[in-house]
């Protein structure tokens, strides 16, 4: 174990594990010098763990082999010896955090789950990897809802991001809640990463945010096998990653053979627990793919060994080449007290827990609720009844409706990305997330306990670490993030990944329309919403005034396992007598209503009222317009089908026009024609963008009448989607 990089010997792994296909005799070298490290013990439980990956991927000739098994040594120093954790109650609250970065490694996980107890991750279970059952525990990366995973990881670096936020999420528990000699929340977040999870930029984000932010309950595992899937990591990066930490505000500590020294990578852990001031960064040397043909090569990353490979590997280790899968007894027995000892952890904590709750009553039921994942009864009193009647941007109206709620409940945690003057997301006497040691020059602080978190310009940590906070625990934070809606293209890969986890993350998306003006195309969305209506498990809503504001809001904390993005405006809008909180719900619902239309009006968002003055104008024009809000096609979606025909009166031969400057594609669904946008925005004033693109009031009654009259000569195109 060290404390000093030494680039030879990192990139000297390669070259070893490379020199171990050369001979036999080189190979029961290794295996030689191994078995002076360990006990007899572990020697046969690494090489039985080694040959079951081996033989997980080559049942059914896929996976991914080679890091899982380079990885061994590290898995077994932390869930035998390290990590605190109880297999048969896997929700334990207390319990350390453990995220697998490196997903395509996920045998690695999984086999653990299995040695160390979880029910649910039978060998049959285990067996199902890559596999055609529908039913199967063990998918090509691990996915939250198994019994063991933490968060699901996927695209490389997200896991390094949630980790943060699960780290962030421990750090507010504690300030909140432990008091002296109660201990309620003490656990630590271990997060195993790869080469190339630190090629990704959400990773570095996250990293040099959790340096400047000293999580100290944070330790990064980084599997350094220097393999990629195209060769070595050598072939795109030559940088200094120990430097690079440390610059970064981490401790560094060096492990120099991850491969077999058990007992150097339990110190560097516990090490690693103990820190007081910063995250740790544990750099870890292992070969890829050890003991077979292809070890220490880029071949060994993502394909199965082949059966004569496997079955060498089993005669270099004394294993009976003819029998697969082989958990023997001594393997069993390495790990049979984990179980117990998890419970004994759960009864320890529950027993403290109890104490606290008669000691501090009125803090521990509130402890309790948080723990449950429950609101108090009453914020939606929080939210105004009744707003301005003055035009209001949507962004404004959203720090109306939210921000008291944020004051005043701590299961919400509220973030930017360095907009904080433009999101309207602060609330009076906020506490800023901060070290509390920390010193700004510009003189804002914070503490553990505060709930206001600036990001910096980090859209996508920001996204990634939010879905780490609010898979913490079920509810027990509401993760609210904030910037630009343009800039949530940055972030989306992350919104992505809680959609896919059922996490309830709410990001406050402002400046959403080309009426943000002068900042141009570049910050001007016009495809980005499609984008978010098409990705499943997210609601994309767009209130058109304060009123449909509160409904987004209402929405979106009453949306348990489903992200939502509320999409609010720059610019100022009128407040309409019209709109319903309770009917944002439903997605889209009658504003005005006219018998005997001819003509139905769509208004979205900042546009609505657009739709409004539209169907006045042709009002005077004996053109009878019905309007509607439409604020979430999702929610629409899930109503039933007469609501549906009721509210869009299609069925009974009134053509629909939506009105919203965005690219139309998805309203042919619901609308015959659409005033949208189909090329970038233009850099000019809001009102003036709106007359430059046709959204002023008489180019939109032109176009309808146009429509209108291109359906009289031509019936056929009611049929068919017409771009105005």
């Amino acid at each position: 174990m060290h404390l000093a990089q030494d680039t030879t010997q990192v990139n000297g792994a390669t070259n070893y594990g490379k020199n171990v296909v050369e001979s036999l005799k080189k190979e029961e070298q290794i295996e030689q010098a191994a078995v002076c490290k360990l006990t007899n013990e572990q020697d046969h439980v690494l090489k039985s763990f080694r040959l079951l990956i081996a033989d997980l991927c080559q049942q059914f000739n896929g996976g991914h082999p080679g890091g899982a098994i380079g990885m061994a040594a590290i898995g077994v120093a932390l869930w035998k010896c390290v990590m605190r954790y109880a297999p048969h109650t896997p929700t334990y609250f207390n319990r350390d955090r453990f995220v697998l970065s490196n997903g395509h490694t996920c045998l690695f996980q999984y086999s653990f789950l299995h040695l160390t107890g979880y029910k649910a991750m039978t060998l049959d279970q285990l067996k199902s990897y890559h596999s055609d059952r529908v039913d199967a525990l063990c998918p090509g990366h691990p996915e939250i809802e198994h019994e063991g995973i933490e968060v699901t990881t996927g695209p490389l670096g997200q896991g390094v991001a949630n980790a943060v936020g699960l780290a962030m999420a421990t750090k507010n528990l504690q300030a909140t809640y432990n008091k002296p000699g109660f201990d309620v929340v003490s656990n630590h977040t271990w997060c195993m990463i790869g080469d190339a999870c630190l090629q990704e930029g959400v990773a570095l984000e996250a990293m040099s945010f959790a340096g400047h932010l000293k999580l100290n309950n944070l330790t990064v595992i980084y599997d350094n096998n220097q393999i990629t899937c195209d060769g070595s990591v050598d072939l795109t990066n030559t940088e200094d990653v120990n430097m690079k930490m440390r610059a970064c505000g981490w401790d560094v500590i060096d492990i120099e053979d991850g491969c077999f020294d058990i007992e150097g990578i339990v110190g560097a852990l516990n090490n690693a627990r103990a820190s007081t001031d910063k995250p740790t960064f544990i750099n870890v040397r292992t070969i890829i793919g050890l003991g077979s043909a292809v070890a220490g090569d880029a071949v060994a990353h993502g394909a199965a060994f082949g059966a004569a490979d496997v079955s060498h590997m089993k005669k270099l280790y004394n294993f009976n080449p003819e029998e697969h899968f082989v958990i023997s007894e001594t393997v069993r027995g390495f790990f049979a007290d984990l179980p117990s000892r998890g419970e004994e952890l759960v009864q320890s904590w529950e027993k403290t827990v109890q104490e606290y709750e008669a000691m501090y009553p009125e803090l521990g039921a509130e402890f309790r609720n948080r723990v449950g994942g429950h609101l108090p009864g009453n914020w939606k009193d929080l939210i105004p009844t009744s707003f301005p009647g003055q035009p209001t941007a949507t962004r404004k109206s959203s720090g109306l409706v939210f921000n008291p709620i944020a004051q005043e409940v701590k299961n919400f945690v509220v973030g930017t990305a360095d907009l904080s003057p433009s999101v309207n997301m602060m609330w009076k006497d906020k506490v800023d997330f901060q070290h509390p040691d920390l010193k700004t020059t510009c003189g804002i602080t914070g503490n553990y306990n505060g709930r206001y978190i600036h990001y910096g310009v980090r859209e996508h940590a920001m996204c990634a670490i939010s879905n780490g906070l609010a898979a913490f625990a079920p509810n027990t934070f509401i993760p609210t993030t904030s910037s630009f809606f343009m800039f949530y293209l940055y972030a989306a890969p992350a919104v992505r990944m809680g959609a896919l986890q059922h996490l309830q993350v709410i990001h406050a998306a402002t400046h959403d329309s080309i009426g943000m003006g002068e900042d141009g195309p570049t910050h001007q969305p016009i495809e980005l919403a499609n984008l978010y209506r098409a990705m499943p498990n997210l609601l994309y809503i767009r209130p058109a005034d304060s009123e449909e504001t509160a409904g987004a809001w209402i929405t979106a904390i009453e949306a348990k396992n489903t992200p939502t993005i509320i999409s609010t405006s720059r610019h100022a809008l009128p407040q309409l007598p019209q709109t319903k909180r309770n009917l944002v719900a439903k997605g889209g619902y009658v504003i005005e209503e006219v018998e005997d239309a001819d003509v139905t009006l769509i208004g979205v968002g900042a546009e609505l009222c657009h739709a409004l003055d539209t169907a006045k104008e042709l009002k005077a024009k004996n053109i009878k317009a019905r309007v509607l809000s439409f604020p979430c096609q999702r929610l629409f979606d899930a109503q039933p089908t007469q609501y549906k025909r009721d509210i869009l009166r299609r069925h009974k031969g009134i053509p629909a026009i939506v009105i919203e400057p965005y690219a139309p594609n998805g309203w042919e669904r619901y609308a015959d024609a659409g005033a949208c946008i189909k090329r970038f925005g233009h850099s000019l004033p809001g009102k003036a963008a709106y007359k430059y693109f046709g959204f002023d009031t008489p180019a939109l009654v032109q176009k309808v009448e146009d429509y209108l009259q291109q359906v009289r000569d031509d019936p056929m195109l009611r049929g068919e989607f017409v771009d105005l």
